[in-house]
């Protein structure tokens, strides 16, 4: 099993920043890729960015350029810093590890941190 702690999330104006951080623990050498995902109120978790164990990174369209996602593989702990932060941008942000244990594929969650932009 994988532990994900998400901080960083708060209350931000339009044309902020925030960097999210998610510190994983337990079987993180299972981990292969971890992402971020988001939700606003009344839609569907969406895909936000993703890094691959070997670092290759995907952000989906809406956020490349503003949204960068890193690691640190030391801390066990993933970042995703955000730019130029924008109203629709407010969500919970929930990270995500994903796991391969023999041929078995496991998806964990974390309880997710708020973002919210607002003037």
């Amino acid at each position: 099993q994988v532990q994900l702690v998400e901080s960083g999330g708060g209350l931000v104006q339009p044309g902020g920043s925030l960097r999210l951080s998610c510190a994983a623990s337990g079987s993180i050498s299972n981990i292969y890729a971890m992402g971020w995902y988001r939700q606003a109120p009344g839609k569907q978790r969406e895909l936000v960015a993703t890094i691959n164990s070997d670092g290759r990174t995907n952000y989906v369209d809406s956020v490349k350029g503003r949204f960068t996602i890193s690691r640190d593989n030391a801390k066990n702990t993933v970042y995703l810093q955000i730019l130029s932060l924008k109203p629709e941008d407010t969500a919970l942000y929930y990270c995500n590890a994903k796991l391969k244990v023999l041929l078995a594929f496991y998806d964990y969650w974390g309880q997710g941190t708020q973002v919210t932009v607002s003037s």
